[in-house]
Protein backbone atom coordinates (compact mmCIF):
# COMPACT_ATOMS: atom_id res chain seq x y z
CA UNK A 1 0.00 0.00 0.00
CA UNK A 2 1.61 3.45 -1.20
CA UNK A 3 1.95 6.50 1.32
CA UNK A 4 -1.22 8.16 -0.14
CA UNK A 5 -2.91 4.90 0.47
CA UNK A 6 -2.00 4.85 3.71
CA UNK A 7 -3.07 8.74 4.42
CA UNK A 8 -6.28 7.86 3.11
CA UNK A 9 -7.32 4.82 4.92
CA UNK A 10 -5.96 6.63 8.14
CA UNK A 11 -8.31 9.54 7.56
CA UNK A 12 -11.41 7.22 6.56
CA UNK A 13 -11.09 5.87 10.31
CA UNK A 14 -10.47 8.90 11.78
CA UNK A 15 -13.93 10.00 9.96
CA UNK A 16 -15.16 7.05 10.36
CA UNK A 17 -15.62 7.31 14.44
CA UNK A 18 -16.73 10.65 14.23
CA UNK A 19 -19.39 9.49 11.86
CA UNK A 20 -20.40 6.66 14.36
CA UNK A 21 -20.57 9.53 16.93
CA UNK A 22 -23.31 11.03 15.51
CA UNK A 23 -21.38 14.08 13.64
CA UNK A 24 -23.23 14.83 10.38
CA UNK A 25 -20.97 16.59 8.56
CA UNK A 26 -18.45 13.20 9.16
CA UNK A 27 -21.30 11.14 8.00
CA UNK A 28 -21.76 12.95 5.03
CA UNK A 29 -17.56 12.98 4.43
CA UNK A 30 -17.91 9.26 5.14
CA UNK A 31 -20.79 8.63 2.26
CA UNK A 32 -18.94 10.87 0.45
CA UNK A 33 -16.01 8.34 0.68
CA UNK A 34 -17.88 5.00 -0.16
CA UNK A 35 -19.44 6.54 -3.36
CA UNK A 36 -15.61 7.90 -4.54
CA UNK A 37 -13.80 4.71 -3.07
CA UNK A 38 -11.86 7.22 -1.23
CA UNK A 39 -9.64 5.31 1.42
CA UNK A 40 -11.99 2.17 1.32
CA UNK A 41 -13.92 -0.05 -1.23
CA UNK A 42 -16.80 2.05 -2.93
CA UNK A 43 -19.67 1.11 -1.33
CA UNK A 44 -23.09 1.74 -2.68
CA UNK A 45 -25.51 0.61 0.26
CA UNK A 46 -22.74 1.88 2.80
CA UNK A 47 -22.73 5.65 0.97
CA UNK A 48 -26.70 5.34 1.30
CA UNK A 49 -26.85 4.97 4.84
CA UNK A 50 -24.31 6.98 5.62
CA UNK A 51 -25.34 10.09 2.92
CA UNK A 52 -29.27 9.35 4.69
CA UNK A 53 -27.84 9.20 8.69
CA UNK A 54 -26.44 13.29 7.56
CA UNK A 55 -29.24 13.90 5.57
CA UNK A 56 -32.00 13.45 8.28
CA UNK A 57 -29.94 15.04 10.27
CA UNK A 58 -30.58 18.15 8.51
CA UNK A 59 -27.10 18.70 6.21
CA UNK A 60 -28.50 20.09 3.80
CA UNK A 61 -25.28 18.99 1.49
CA UNK A 62 -26.30 15.57 2.13
CA UNK A 63 -29.68 16.15 1.46
CA UNK A 64 -28.44 17.09 -1.96
CA UNK A 65 -26.24 14.29 -2.89
CA UNK A 66 -28.93 11.71 -1.50
CA UNK A 67 -31.33 13.55 -4.04
CA UNK A 68 -28.17 13.41 -6.47
CA UNK A 69 -27.99 9.62 -6.44
CA UNK A 70 -31.84 8.88 -6.48
CA UNK A 71 -32.21 10.85 -9.31
CA UNK A 72 -29.42 8.97 -11.34
CA UNK A 73 -29.73 5.89 -9.83
CA UNK A 74 -26.19 4.54 -8.84
CA UNK A 75 -23.89 1.82 -8.96
CA UNK A 76 -23.67 -1.83 -10.10
CA UNK A 77 -27.19 -4.45 -8.74
CA UNK A 78 -27.72 -4.02 -6.04
CA UNK A 79 -26.86 -0.23 -6.08
CA UNK A 80 -29.00 2.59 -5.57
CA UNK A 81 -32.29 2.11 -7.58
CA UNK A 82 -33.20 5.52 -9.19
CA UNK A 83 -36.18 6.98 -7.61
CA UNK A 84 -36.91 10.50 -8.50
CA UNK A 85 -39.64 10.37 -5.73
CA UNK A 86 -37.25 9.94 -3.25
CA UNK A 87 -35.00 12.51 -5.27
CA UNK A 88 -37.80 15.46 -5.16
CA UNK A 89 -38.18 14.77 -1.61
CA UNK A 90 -34.50 15.55 -0.18
CA UNK A 91 -33.55 17.98 -2.75
CA UNK A 92 -36.51 19.88 -1.64
CA UNK A 93 -35.56 19.17 1.97
CA UNK A 94 -31.68 21.14 0.59
CA UNK A 95 -33.51 23.43 -1.12
CA UNK A 96 -35.65 24.49 1.86
CA UNK A 97 -32.51 25.56 3.33
CA UNK A 98 -31.29 27.43 0.97
CA UNK A 99 -28.79 24.97 -0.91
CA UNK A 100 -28.33 26.66 -4.34
CA UNK A 101 -27.66 23.14 -6.01
CA UNK A 102 -30.74 21.73 -4.91
CA UNK A 103 -33.31 24.42 -5.74
CA UNK A 104 -31.95 24.42 -8.94
CA UNK A 105 -32.15 20.90 -9.86
CA UNK A 106 -35.52 20.60 -8.07
CA UNK A 107 -36.55 23.84 -10.16
CA UNK A 108 -35.62 21.12 -13.50
CA UNK A 109 -37.65 18.44 -12.06
CA UNK A 110 -40.85 20.32 -11.71
CA UNK A 111 -39.84 21.59 -15.82
CA UNK A 112 -39.28 17.90 -16.80
CA UNK A 113 -42.62 16.33 -14.69
CA UNK A 114 -40.00 14.11 -13.19
CA UNK A 115 -41.44 12.31 -10.04
CA UNK A 116 -43.79 15.33 -9.17
CA UNK A 117 -45.85 16.85 -11.30
CA UNK A 118 -44.81 19.45 -14.00
CA UNK A 119 -45.09 22.72 -12.67
CA UNK A 120 -43.86 26.01 -14.65
CA UNK A 121 -44.66 28.00 -11.32
CA UNK A 122 -43.02 25.65 -9.47
CA UNK A 123 -39.61 25.60 -11.54
CA UNK A 124 -39.48 29.45 -12.23
CA UNK A 125 -39.98 29.66 -8.34
CA UNK A 126 -36.55 27.64 -7.46
CA UNK A 127 -34.87 28.46 -10.27
CA UNK A 128 -34.90 32.23 -9.27
CA UNK A 129 -34.09 31.44 -5.26
CA UNK A 130 -31.22 29.42 -6.91
CA UNK A 131 -30.05 32.63 -9.82
CA UNK A 132 -30.17 34.74 -6.62
CA UNK A 133 -27.64 33.02 -4.77
CA UNK A 134 -25.44 33.33 -8.07
CA UNK A 135 -26.01 29.94 -9.59
CA UNK A 136 -24.92 30.13 -13.30
CA UNK A 137 -27.19 27.06 -14.41
CA UNK A 138 -30.40 28.48 -12.60
CA UNK A 139 -29.80 32.09 -14.52
CA UNK A 140 -29.44 30.65 -17.08
CA UNK A 141 -32.50 28.69 -17.26
CA UNK A 142 -34.29 31.53 -15.84
CA UNK A 143 -33.26 34.02 -18.68
CA UNK A 144 -34.48 31.05 -21.03
CA UNK A 145 -37.92 31.20 -19.58
CA UNK A 146 -38.01 35.26 -19.49
CA UNK A 147 -37.41 34.76 -23.04
CA UNK A 148 -39.77 32.30 -24.20
CA UNK A 149 -42.44 33.61 -21.71
CA UNK A 150 -42.67 30.33 -19.94
CA UNK A 151 -44.27 30.88 -16.13
CA UNK A 152 -43.75 34.77 -16.60
CA UNK A 153 -44.75 37.34 -19.17
CA UNK A 154 -42.00 37.60 -21.88
CA UNK A 155 -39.25 39.91 -21.03
CA UNK A 156 -36.08 40.07 -22.90
CA UNK A 157 -34.58 42.54 -21.33
CA UNK A 158 -35.27 40.32 -18.29
CA UNK A 159 -33.10 37.49 -20.38
CA UNK A 160 -30.62 39.18 -21.42
CA UNK A 161 -30.12 40.65 -17.67
CA UNK A 162 -29.90 36.63 -16.30
CA UNK A 163 -28.10 35.36 -19.40
CA UNK A 164 -25.29 38.21 -19.27
CA UNK A 165 -25.16 37.28 -15.05
CA UNK A 166 -24.66 33.63 -16.09
CA UNK A 167 -22.17 34.24 -18.82
CA UNK A 168 -19.97 36.61 -17.25
CA UNK A 169 -19.72 33.29 -14.71
CA UNK A 170 -18.46 31.06 -17.69
CA UNK A 171 -21.27 28.93 -18.14
CA UNK A 172 -20.82 28.50 -21.46
CA UNK A 173 -24.73 28.37 -22.74
CA UNK A 174 -25.54 31.30 -21.63
CA UNK A 175 -22.38 33.04 -23.49
CA UNK A 176 -23.91 31.16 -26.57
CA UNK A 177 -26.96 32.56 -26.23
CA UNK A 178 -25.97 35.86 -25.42
CA UNK A 179 -24.00 35.75 -28.59
CA UNK A 180 -27.41 34.91 -30.34
CA UNK A 181 -29.10 37.91 -29.12
CA UNK A 182 -25.92 40.07 -30.10
CA UNK A 183 -26.22 38.55 -32.97
CA UNK A 184 -29.63 38.66 -34.10
CA UNK A 185 -30.41 42.09 -32.47
CA UNK A 186 -33.06 40.56 -30.00
CA UNK A 187 -33.73 42.57 -27.52
CA UNK A 188 -31.10 45.03 -28.29
CA UNK A 189 -29.06 46.58 -31.04
CA UNK A 190 -26.98 43.84 -33.04
CA UNK A 191 -23.70 43.91 -32.13
CA UNK A 192 -21.22 41.61 -34.03
CA UNK A 193 -18.15 41.95 -32.00
CA UNK A 194 -19.82 41.38 -28.68
CA UNK A 195 -21.64 38.63 -30.77
CA UNK A 196 -18.29 36.85 -31.31
CA UNK A 197 -16.71 37.57 -28.59
CA UNK A 198 -19.29 35.38 -26.18
CA UNK A 199 -19.21 32.71 -29.03
CA UNK A 200 -15.48 32.33 -28.61
CA UNK A 201 -15.92 32.65 -24.83
CA UNK A 202 -18.32 29.72 -25.11
CA UNK A 203 -16.38 27.71 -28.07
CA UNK A 204 -12.92 27.71 -26.09
CA UNK A 205 -15.16 26.00 -22.71
CA UNK A 206 -16.01 23.31 -25.40
CA UNK A 207 -19.65 24.07 -26.13
CA UNK A 208 -19.96 22.77 -29.80
CA UNK A 209 -22.61 24.52 -30.77
CA UNK A 210 -20.91 27.46 -29.80
CA UNK A 211 -17.61 25.90 -31.99
CA UNK A 212 -19.67 24.99 -34.96
CA UNK A 213 -21.17 28.86 -34.66
CA UNK A 214 -17.54 29.77 -34.73
CA UNK A 215 -16.53 27.59 -37.48
CA UNK A 216 -19.19 28.85 -39.81
CA UNK A 217 -18.21 32.39 -39.54
CA UNK A 218 -15.00 31.43 -40.52
CA UNK A 219 -16.06 29.23 -43.35
CA UNK A 220 -18.30 32.08 -45.13
CA UNK A 221 -16.59 35.16 -43.69
CA UNK A 222 -19.18 36.48 -41.71
CA UNK A 223 -18.43 38.89 -39.27
CA UNK A 224 -14.94 37.42 -39.39
CA UNK A 225 -11.92 37.29 -42.19
CA UNK A 226 -12.47 34.35 -44.31
CA UNK A 227 -10.33 31.15 -42.89
CA UNK A 228 -10.71 28.05 -43.86
CA UNK A 229 -7.87 26.40 -41.92
CA UNK A 230 -9.41 28.14 -38.65
CA UNK A 231 -13.27 26.88 -39.68
CA UNK A 232 -11.71 23.13 -39.99
CA UNK A 233 -9.70 23.45 -36.75
CA UNK A 234 -13.39 24.84 -35.23
CA UNK A 235 -15.58 22.77 -36.80
CA UNK A 236 -13.56 19.80 -35.93
CA UNK A 237 -13.88 19.99 -32.76
CA UNK A 238 -17.44 20.21 -31.94
CA UNK A 239 -17.28 17.53 -34.89
CA UNK A 240 -15.65 15.44 -32.07
CA UNK A 241 -18.00 16.11 -29.75
CA UNK A 242 -20.92 14.71 -32.16
CA UNK A 243 -21.98 17.79 -33.41
CA UNK A 244 -23.68 16.62 -36.67
CA UNK A 245 -24.05 19.83 -38.44
CA UNK A 246 -19.98 20.61 -37.76
CA UNK A 247 -19.20 16.97 -39.09
CA UNK A 248 -21.09 17.97 -42.65
CA UNK A 249 -19.35 21.31 -43.00
CA UNK A 250 -16.49 19.79 -42.05
CA UNK A 251 -16.83 17.12 -44.91
CA UNK A 252 -18.26 20.15 -47.19
CA UNK A 253 -14.55 21.69 -47.00
CA UNK A 254 -12.74 18.30 -47.28
CA UNK A 255 -15.28 17.61 -50.16
CA UNK A 256 -13.89 20.89 -52.69
CA UNK A 257 -12.42 23.33 -50.19
CA UNK A 258 -15.08 25.40 -50.29
CA UNK A 259 -13.47 28.57 -51.54
CA UNK A 260 -10.23 28.10 -49.38
CA UNK A 261 -7.75 27.18 -51.53
CA UNK A 262 -7.29 24.21 -49.62
CA UNK A 263 -6.65 20.54 -51.50
CA UNK A 264 -9.66 18.68 -50.97
CA UNK A 265 -9.36 15.69 -49.28
CA UNK A 266 -12.05 12.51 -50.24
CA UNK A 267 -10.86 10.07 -47.99
CA UNK A 268 -11.69 12.79 -44.38
CA UNK A 269 -14.67 14.28 -46.50
CA UNK A 270 -16.43 10.82 -46.63
CA UNK A 271 -15.79 9.87 -43.01
CA UNK A 272 -17.50 13.41 -42.05
CA UNK A 273 -20.65 12.37 -44.38
CA UNK A 274 -20.80 9.33 -42.54
CA UNK A 275 -20.37 10.40 -39.12
CA UNK A 276 -23.00 12.91 -39.73
CA UNK A 277 -25.78 11.12 -41.83
CA UNK A 278 -25.13 8.06 -39.24
CA UNK A 279 -26.51 10.65 -36.66
CA UNK A 280 -29.68 11.59 -39.16
CA UNK A 281 -28.31 14.51 -41.07
CA UNK A 282 -30.08 14.41 -44.01
CA UNK A 283 -28.18 16.65 -45.67
CA UNK A 284 -25.33 14.16 -45.14
CA UNK A 285 -27.76 11.13 -46.24
CA UNK A 286 -28.31 12.51 -49.47
CA UNK A 287 -24.64 13.47 -50.00
CA UNK A 288 -24.03 9.71 -49.26
CA UNK A 289 -26.59 8.34 -52.04
CA UNK A 290 -25.20 10.66 -54.60
CA UNK A 291 -21.71 8.93 -53.54
CA UNK A 292 -23.07 5.14 -53.71
CA UNK A 293 -25.20 6.30 -56.65
CA UNK A 294 -22.26 7.26 -58.85
CA UNK A 295 -19.28 5.30 -56.86
CA UNK A 296 -17.45 8.81 -55.68
CA UNK A 297 -15.09 7.68 -52.92
CA UNK A 298 -16.97 4.28 -52.95
CA UNK A 299 -18.26 0.99 -54.96
CA UNK A 300 -21.19 2.20 -56.85
CA UNK A 301 -24.09 0.77 -55.08
CA UNK A 302 -27.49 1.49 -55.92
CA UNK A 303 -29.18 -0.01 -52.98
CA UNK A 304 -26.77 1.40 -50.62
CA UNK A 305 -27.96 5.06 -52.71
CA UNK A 306 -31.56 3.89 -51.90
CA UNK A 307 -30.93 3.02 -48.70
CA UNK A 308 -29.36 6.77 -47.76
CA UNK A 309 -32.05 8.36 -49.75
CA UNK A 310 -34.37 6.85 -48.31
CA UNK A 311 -33.16 8.11 -44.54
CA UNK A 312 -33.10 12.00 -45.66
CA UNK A 313 -36.55 11.37 -47.90
CA UNK A 314 -38.11 10.21 -44.89
CA UNK A 315 -36.81 13.31 -42.78
CA UNK A 316 -38.67 15.66 -45.43
CA UNK A 317 -35.36 16.24 -47.58
CA UNK A 318 -36.57 17.41 -50.92
CA UNK A 319 -33.43 16.93 -52.73
CA UNK A 320 -33.24 13.05 -51.16
CA UNK A 321 -36.93 12.84 -52.24
CA UNK A 322 -35.92 13.81 -55.75
CA UNK A 323 -33.23 11.31 -55.95
CA UNK A 324 -35.27 8.61 -54.79
CA UNK A 325 -37.94 9.03 -57.54
CA UNK A 326 -35.54 8.86 -59.69
CA UNK A 327 -33.85 5.63 -58.41
CA UNK A 328 -37.48 4.26 -58.71
CA UNK A 329 -38.10 6.11 -62.18
CA UNK A 330 -35.02 3.99 -63.45
CA UNK A 331 -35.11 0.48 -61.27
CA UNK A 332 -31.94 1.15 -60.16
CA UNK A 333 -31.45 -0.19 -56.25
CA UNK A 334 -34.91 -0.88 -55.91
CA UNK A 335 -37.63 -2.40 -57.97
CA UNK A 336 -38.72 0.01 -60.66
CA UNK A 337 -42.31 1.43 -59.89
CA UNK A 338 -43.46 4.18 -61.35
CA UNK A 339 -45.70 5.08 -58.97
CA UNK A 340 -43.11 5.89 -56.37
CA UNK A 341 -41.18 7.65 -58.63
CA UNK A 342 -44.25 9.69 -58.57
CA UNK A 343 -44.96 10.16 -55.17
CA UNK A 344 -41.30 10.70 -54.26
CA UNK A 345 -41.20 13.14 -56.85
CA UNK A 346 -44.36 14.94 -55.83
CA UNK A 347 -43.05 15.25 -51.93
CA UNK A 348 -40.32 17.00 -53.76
CA UNK A 349 -42.00 19.58 -55.44
CA UNK A 350 -44.58 20.37 -53.33
CA UNK A 351 -41.42 21.43 -50.94
CA UNK A 352 -40.18 23.63 -54.06
CA UNK A 353 -37.54 21.48 -55.10
CA UNK A 354 -36.87 23.12 -58.57
CA UNK A 355 -36.08 19.93 -60.77
CA UNK A 356 -38.93 17.64 -59.06
CA UNK A 357 -41.20 20.66 -60.34
CA UNK A 358 -39.72 20.36 -63.86
CA UNK A 359 -39.82 16.90 -63.96
CA UNK A 360 -42.96 16.63 -62.88
CA UNK A 361 -44.39 19.02 -65.32
CA UNK A 362 -42.66 17.21 -68.49
CA UNK A 363 -44.27 14.11 -67.27
CA UNK A 364 -47.69 15.21 -67.28
CA UNK A 365 -47.21 16.77 -70.41
CA UNK A 366 -45.57 13.46 -72.36
CA UNK A 367 -48.78 11.52 -70.71
CA UNK A 368 -46.67 9.49 -68.40
CA UNK A 369 -48.45 10.35 -65.62
CA UNK A 370 -52.19 10.39 -66.70
CA UNK A 371 -51.32 7.15 -68.27
CA UNK A 372 -49.99 5.85 -64.88
CA UNK A 373 -53.22 6.52 -63.70
CA UNK A 374 -55.68 5.62 -66.57
CA UNK A 375 -53.63 2.02 -66.02
CA UNK A 376 -53.96 1.74 -61.94
CA UNK A 377 -57.90 2.17 -62.82
CA UNK A 378 -58.32 0.02 -65.61
CA UNK A 379 -59.42 2.09 -68.35
CA UNK A 380 -58.06 4.38 -71.47
CA UNK A 381 -57.17 7.41 -71.82
CA UNK A 382 -59.68 9.76 -72.31
CA UNK A 383 -59.13 13.55 -73.69
CA UNK A 384 -60.65 14.48 -70.35
CA UNK A 385 -57.28 12.92 -68.40
CA UNK A 386 -55.15 14.61 -71.59
CA UNK A 387 -56.77 18.05 -70.61
CA UNK A 388 -56.39 17.17 -66.90
CA UNK A 389 -52.55 16.19 -67.82
CA UNK A 390 -51.93 19.30 -69.83
CA UNK A 391 -53.42 21.39 -66.91
CA UNK A 392 -50.85 19.52 -64.22
CA UNK A 393 -47.95 20.04 -66.61
CA UNK A 394 -49.02 24.25 -66.82
CA UNK A 395 -49.17 24.14 -63.09
CA UNK A 396 -45.54 22.35 -62.15
CA UNK A 397 -43.75 23.97 -65.07
CA UNK A 398 -44.96 27.64 -63.83
CA UNK A 399 -43.63 26.53 -60.32
CA UNK A 400 -40.19 25.57 -61.81
CA UNK A 401 -40.37 28.89 -64.07
CA UNK A 402 -41.32 31.07 -61.37
CA UNK A 403 -37.74 30.27 -59.50
CA UNK A 404 -35.67 31.10 -62.72
CA UNK A 405 -35.12 28.11 -64.37
CA UNK A 406 -34.42 28.66 -67.99
CA UNK A 407 -35.91 25.26 -69.50
CA UNK A 408 -39.19 25.42 -67.32
CA UNK A 409 -39.50 29.48 -68.59
CA UNK A 410 -39.21 27.68 -72.36
CA UNK A 411 -41.25 25.11 -71.66
CA UNK A 412 -44.32 27.21 -69.93
CA UNK A 413 -43.93 29.78 -73.20
CA UNK A 414 -44.62 26.48 -75.40
CA UNK A 415 -47.23 25.07 -73.44
CA UNK A 416 -48.97 28.35 -73.35
CA UNK A 417 -48.94 28.71 -77.11
CA UNK A 418 -50.67 25.77 -77.21
CA UNK A 419 -54.37 25.59 -78.68
CA UNK A 420 -55.03 22.19 -76.75
CA UNK A 421 -53.84 23.08 -73.67
CA UNK A 422 -57.19 25.05 -72.52
CA UNK A 423 -54.86 27.92 -71.25
CA UNK A 424 -53.49 29.54 -74.80
CA UNK A 425 -52.23 33.25 -74.14
CA UNK A 426 -49.66 34.13 -76.78
CA UNK A 427 -48.30 37.21 -74.58
CA UNK A 428 -48.00 35.12 -71.67
CA UNK A 429 -46.03 32.76 -74.39
CA UNK A 430 -44.02 35.51 -75.47
CA UNK A 431 -43.04 37.00 -72.23
CA UNK A 432 -41.83 33.66 -70.32
CA UNK A 433 -39.73 32.47 -74.10
CA UNK A 434 -38.65 36.08 -73.49
CA UNK A 435 -37.43 35.74 -69.80
CA UNK A 436 -35.53 32.26 -70.83
CA UNK A 437 -33.82 34.04 -73.62
CA UNK A 438 -32.25 36.95 -71.58
CA UNK A 439 -31.12 34.29 -69.73
CA UNK A 440 -28.98 32.45 -73.15
CA UNK A 441 -31.62 29.81 -73.35
CA UNK A 442 -31.05 28.70 -76.94
CA UNK A 443 -34.42 27.47 -78.14
CA UNK A 444 -36.17 30.77 -76.28
CA UNK A 445 -34.06 33.09 -78.37
CA UNK A 446 -35.18 31.30 -81.77
CA UNK A 447 -38.21 31.47 -80.47
CA UNK A 448 -38.42 34.92 -79.99
CA UNK A 449 -37.02 35.44 -82.61
CA UNK A 450 -39.59 33.48 -84.64
CA UNK A 451 -42.60 35.83 -83.11
CA UNK A 452 -41.15 38.75 -84.20
CA UNK A 453 -40.16 37.56 -87.67
CA UNK A 454 -43.40 36.52 -88.20
CA UNK A 455 -45.75 38.78 -85.90
CA UNK A 456 -46.59 35.88 -83.85
CA UNK A 457 -48.70 37.76 -80.44
CA UNK A 458 -46.09 40.58 -80.73
CA UNK A 459 -45.93 43.27 -84.06
CA UNK A 460 -43.39 42.52 -86.54
CA UNK A 461 -39.91 43.35 -85.71
CA UNK A 462 -37.04 42.38 -87.77
CA UNK A 463 -34.53 44.25 -85.61
CA UNK A 464 -35.87 42.46 -82.97
CA UNK A 465 -35.76 38.85 -84.52
CA UNK A 466 -32.32 39.52 -85.67
CA UNK A 467 -31.07 40.01 -82.64
CA UNK A 468 -33.06 36.80 -80.79
CA UNK A 469 -31.73 34.95 -84.39
CA UNK A 470 -28.31 36.23 -83.67
CA UNK A 471 -28.30 34.70 -79.87
CA UNK A 472 -29.67 31.32 -80.67
CA UNK A 473 -27.39 31.27 -83.79
CA UNK A 474 -23.97 31.58 -82.03
CA UNK A 475 -24.69 28.94 -79.60
CA UNK A 476 -25.61 26.40 -82.73
CA UNK A 477 -28.94 26.75 -83.25
CA UNK A 478 -29.18 25.25 -87.16
CA UNK A 479 -32.91 26.72 -87.47
CA UNK A 480 -31.84 30.31 -85.94
CA UNK A 481 -28.46 30.09 -88.11
CA UNK A 482 -30.79 29.86 -91.47
CA UNK A 483 -33.06 32.26 -90.85
CA UNK A 484 -30.34 34.67 -89.45
CA UNK A 485 -28.91 33.69 -93.19
CA UNK A 486 -31.80 34.45 -95.05
CA UNK A 487 -32.33 38.15 -93.05
CA UNK A 488 -28.70 39.15 -93.99
CA UNK A 489 -29.30 37.96 -97.67
CA UNK A 490 -32.64 39.85 -97.83
CA UNK A 491 -31.82 43.04 -95.94
CA UNK A 492 -34.71 42.21 -93.29
CA UNK A 493 -33.65 44.24 -89.61
CA UNK A 494 -30.02 44.74 -90.90
CA UNK A 495 -28.46 45.85 -93.93
CA UNK A 496 -28.00 43.49 -96.86
CA UNK A 497 -24.58 41.59 -96.70
CA UNK A 498 -24.25 38.70 -98.64
CA UNK A 499 -21.08 37.58 -96.77
CA UNK A 500 -22.53 37.49 -93.72
CA UNK A 501 -25.28 35.29 -95.22
CA UNK A 502 -23.48 32.79 -97.04
CA UNK A 503 -20.92 32.31 -93.73
CA UNK A 504 -24.45 31.65 -91.39
CA UNK A 505 -25.95 29.32 -94.37
CA UNK A 506 -22.59 27.34 -94.48
CA UNK A 507 -23.15 26.77 -91.27
CA UNK A 508 -26.43 25.50 -91.00
CA UNK A 509 -25.75 23.34 -94.26
CA UNK A 510 -23.07 22.19 -92.75
CA UNK A 511 -25.17 21.04 -89.79
CA UNK A 512 -27.28 19.00 -91.99
CA UNK A 513 -30.12 21.41 -92.96
CA UNK A 514 -30.74 20.41 -96.95
CA UNK A 515 -32.92 23.86 -97.40
CA UNK A 516 -29.73 26.12 -95.87
CA UNK A 517 -27.05 23.71 -98.61
CA UNK A 518 -30.17 25.00 -101.38
CA UNK A 519 -30.28 28.54 -100.02
CA UNK A 520 -26.47 28.71 -100.03
CA UNK A 521 -26.39 28.30 -103.72
CA UNK A 522 -28.85 31.08 -104.94
CA UNK A 523 -26.28 33.90 -102.45
CA UNK A 524 -23.36 32.21 -104.11
CA UNK A 525 -24.65 33.00 -107.48
CA UNK A 526 -24.93 36.48 -106.98
CA UNK A 527 -21.67 36.96 -105.22
CA UNK A 528 -18.16 37.97 -106.76
CA UNK A 529 -15.28 36.12 -106.44
CA UNK A 530 -13.45 38.17 -103.81
CA UNK A 531 -16.66 38.33 -101.72
CA UNK A 532 -16.86 34.34 -101.75
CA UNK A 533 -13.19 34.53 -100.69
CA UNK A 534 -14.24 36.86 -97.70
CA UNK A 535 -17.21 34.80 -97.01
CA UNK A 536 -15.08 31.31 -97.20
CA UNK A 537 -12.17 32.69 -94.39
CA UNK A 538 -15.27 34.20 -92.13
CA UNK A 539 -16.28 30.24 -92.11
CA UNK A 540 -13.03 28.98 -91.45
CA UNK A 541 -12.40 31.28 -88.70
CA UNK A 542 -15.55 30.08 -87.19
Amino acid sequence: MGEDDGRHTAEFLRVKALAERGAATAQHSLGFMYVNGQGVPRNEELAVAWYRMAASSGLEQAQYNLGVLYQRGWGPQPGVTRDLVQAVYWYRQAAEKGYAPAQYNLGWLYVKGQGVAADVQQALHWFKQAAEQGDAGAQHNLGMMYEGGKGVPQDLAQALAWYRRAAEQGYARAQFNLALRHDNGQGLPRDAQQAVHWLRKAAEQGYAPAQFNLGLRYDKGQDLPQDGAKAIEWYGRAAAQGHASAQFNLALIHDNGHGHNLEPDPVQALHWFRKAAEQGHAGAQDNLGLRFENGLGVDQDHAQAAHWYRQAAEQGFAGAQYHLGLLYAAGLGVPRDAAAAADWTRRAAEQGHLRAQFDLALRYESGQLSEQLSGQLGGQLSANDAAAGLQQALYWCRKAADQAYAPAQYMLGQLLDRDDSGSADPRQAGDWFRKAAEQGHAQAQFALGLRYDSAHGVARDYEAAHFWYLGAARQGHVRAQFNLGVMYAAGQGVPPDPVEAYAWLHRAGAAGLASAARYLQRVAARMSPAMLAQADTLVGSA
